[in-house]
């Protein structure tokens, strides 16, 4: 008999109460799994998501701005220096920086001004696909274009400009069918038209050329100043700045479940915790003779306290194996139950597995560490006499 086989032994003998502890801390270490997998796809499909409400990093040309007042005259700002991006090279560059699995969208434009009807009014040319990615929120009469002339018409420059869905428009000379009226945003949407980039490249003779690049990058996995680093250093000779309010708001959302799944699980740990100690201690309260005997024989305080830990830590490893595969299993099912089973596809990883288990025998022996050292402080002379 040695230090290993008598906490086996016991275990096996009082195998009930054994038992409790294990199913006790198995369902938390499932629970803890299971939230923690669904978190982060639901974390994963709520970023996604979130970028229908508009793009966070903005890449613009460097400019020089200069206020120009003389005799008490202004001239008011004037930009100076301003070239325009070449579309192809920005995004080959965007999409070969580190981060490149972060970036979800990339939505080049190229701004114009025309007369419409003899009215001022603003072309925004635009990849009509990634536009539907990034524009979730857009409430369009009609429908986006789907032939290379057509265009969406903001709400305000409808009514000014007086037309509808089906109208045919001049724009540079080239005639433009609209084929949605986007319902008011609020926003600068609502003032101008927006048409195909190609097509609005080729009536204002700009091949290739766009006025600047809105990015939609997912912060889940990385910083957002980090992907804007990489952004800054794979285009030098422009402007990359992050749009903090929106980055905020969609971080606050992402932590916001992180939190509370954190926060969820930090209780179901700490009550496993107390089951497992209030467990051990009674079990050393019943075992008072058996620990005065084997202190008799010869086993150390440090001998006892490892009998007892080493129980924690046959618990442990068990609930830790078993609760991994019963968590990612049951992770996997309310995924189904959700309808979110496509949206990330899940993998057991061994090292997820090692890691569960190195931390729940870890918690494990924390929490029978008060009862061991309870164990081995009790003197042989005091456990005989009550004999």
């Amino acid at each position: 008999m040695n230090i290993l086989t008598i906490p086996l032994r016991t275990m096996r003998k009082k195998w009930l109460k054994t038992l409790l502890v294990f199913v006790v801390f198995g369902l938390s270490v499932v629970s803890i799994v299971s939230l923690n997998y669904v978190s982060m796809v639901v974390g994963e499909s709520l970023e996604k998501k979130l970028t229908a409400f508009g793009a966070n990093i903005l890449v613009t040309p460097k400019s020089e701005k200069l206020t120009v007042s003389y005799g008490g005259f202004s001239m008011g700002d004037m930009v100076m220096g301003v070239t325009d991006l070449r579309e192809q090279d920005v995004e080959e560059r965007v999409l070969s920086i580190g981060y490149s699995d972060r970036i979800s969208v990339v939505a080049p434009k190229l701004v114009a001004m025309t007369r419409v009807r003899d009215v001022a009014v603003g072309v925004i040319g635009v990849r009509f696909a990634r536009e539907e990615v990034l524009k979730g929120y857009w409430a369009i009469e009609g429908g986006f274009p789907e032939r290379a002339d057509g265009v969406l018409v903001g709400a305000k420059a409808a009514r000014k400009l007086d037309i509808g869905v089906g109208d045919t428009i001049d724009i540079g000379g080239y005639s433009a069918h609209v084929s949605g009226v986007i319902a008011p945003t609020g926003g600068d949407d609502d003032s101008v038209l927006f048409a195909d980039l190609g097509f609005v490249q080729h009536v204002f003779s700009r091949p290739g050329e766009v006025s600047f690049v809105e990015i939609a990058a997912l912060c889940a996995g990385c910083p957002i100043e980090d992907i804007v680093v990489q952004l800054v250093e794979a285009l030098p000779e422009t402007e990359v700045q992050a749009l903090q309010s929106i980055v905020k708001q969609r971080m606050y959302a992402m932590h916001f479940v992180e939190h509370l799944i954190l926060t969820v699980s930090l209780v179901i740990l700490f009550i496993a915790c107390c089951m497992v100690g209030a467990t051990m201690l009674a079990s050393v309260n019943e075992r008072v003779r058996e620990i005065g005997l084997l202190r008799s024989l010869g086993f150390s305080r440090r001998g006892v306290f490892g009998i007892f830990c080493f129980e924690a830590v046959f618990i442990g490893m068990a609930a830790g194996v078993l609760g991994y595969l019963g968590g990612f299993a049951l992770s996997l099912k309310v995924l189904a139950l959700m309808d979110m089973a496509g949206e990330t596809a899940l993998s057991m990883h061994p090292g997820h597995l090692a890691l569960t288990c190195l931390l729940v025998v870890g918690v494990s022996v924390l929490a029978a560490f008060f009862p061991s050292w309870k164990a081995a402080s009790i003197e042989p002379s005091t456990a005989l006499i009550s004999l």
